[in-house]
């Protein structure tokens, strides 16, 4: 009997470590779910938009996705403008929110009324 009990315990631990750690937690479940390791995820408003968050990127106190301040002035001093150019901003192309590097190969000059219209546009989506 007390060789069945080791068999026993032996299997049960083997049919433990065969089992992802993903697949112990419900999907959406925020305990080691591989979701949650996606960049971005899509989800619909109540007006049926759909709209993207990015997963795991940095954020500030208040909740804004931090930028690199490093990486920008990278960007703008391999463009030839080392102190800004004026009437335009740096924009990412694609947005960090929707999983874009924070790089300068991200990056692009933007007048200010297309980054505007570009910002409006990129919240209804």
């Amino acid at each position: 009997m007390p060789r069945t009990r080791s068999v026993l315990a032996f299997l049960a631990a083997a049919l433990l470590l065969a089992v992802p750690a993903h697949a112990a937690h419900p999907r959406g479940s925020p305990h080691g779910s591989y979701h949650s390791h996606d960049r971005a995820h899509q989800y619909r408003t109540h007006s049926g938009h759909t709209k993207s968050y990015a997963y795991g990127v940095p954020r500030d106190k208040h909740g804004r996705i931090k930028r690199s301040s490093e990486e920008k002035k990278k960007f703008e001093r391999e463009t030839g403008y080392p102190y800004g150019r004026p009437g335009y901003v740096v924009d990412h192309i694609t947005p960090l929110s929707m999983g874009g590097a924070d790089d300068p190969s991200n990056m692009q000059w933007q007048t200010k009324e297309e980054a505007k219209a570009k910002d409006r546009t990129e919240r209804r989506h």
